[in-house]
């Protein structure tokens, strides 16, 4: 059997009071106004989220390439590595203009693995060939720019509530 400890009096803010006739007038300063903190506009659950939904988009992008037949050493000609390049660096762009602006390395890494592993090779292996390293520094590219985009709307939405 589990014993809880009493509950606690329920507290009642201080009301200062009129003094009483007859005694001498003490100055009652006024309490000052509490804020009320309400949510931050760039503290979002979004934001919070955005690295685990863009890996599970990743991973879906990635799934339709396959399922799709887009992907694959016999498939692999230069129109079709730079659509799936140009879809994972959209991915990138839009996750990293969501997520944290410190978190943009492992949301463009995310979708480098996933790009690397299942579309240049295809058994989820990475290497660090001459594709690779250009399917990375496009990915990194295209997060720097989502993050720098979601950087310079929010300073101009702070400049416009100041």
């Amino acid at each position: 059997m589990a014993v809880f400890p009493p509950p606690l009096p329920f507290h009642r803010p201080h009301i200062p009071r009129a003094p009483r006739p007859g005694t001498p007038r003490s100055r009652v300063l006024p309490r000052p106004r509490t804020v009320r903190r309400t949510a931050t506009p760039g503290r979002t659950l979004a934001r919070d989220l955005a690295v685990p939904l863009g890996a599970v988009a990743a991973a879906l992008l990635a799934t339709g390439l396959l399922l799709t037949g887009r992907t694959g050493h016999a498939t692999h000609t230069a129109v079709t590595l730079a659509v799936a390049l140009a879809g994972f660096a959209l991915l990138t762009l839009l996750v990293s203009a969501l997520a944290r602006p410190l978190l943009m390395p492992a949301v463009a890494l995310v979708s480098w693995m996933f790009y690397d592993g299942f579309v240049l090779h295809q058994r989820s292996d990475l290497a660090f060939q001459q594709p690779d390293r250009t399917g990375l520094l496009v990915l990194l590219l295209a997060g720097a720019a989502g993050a720098g985009c979601a950087a310079a709307v929010r300073s101009l939405r702070r400049r416009r509530t100041s």
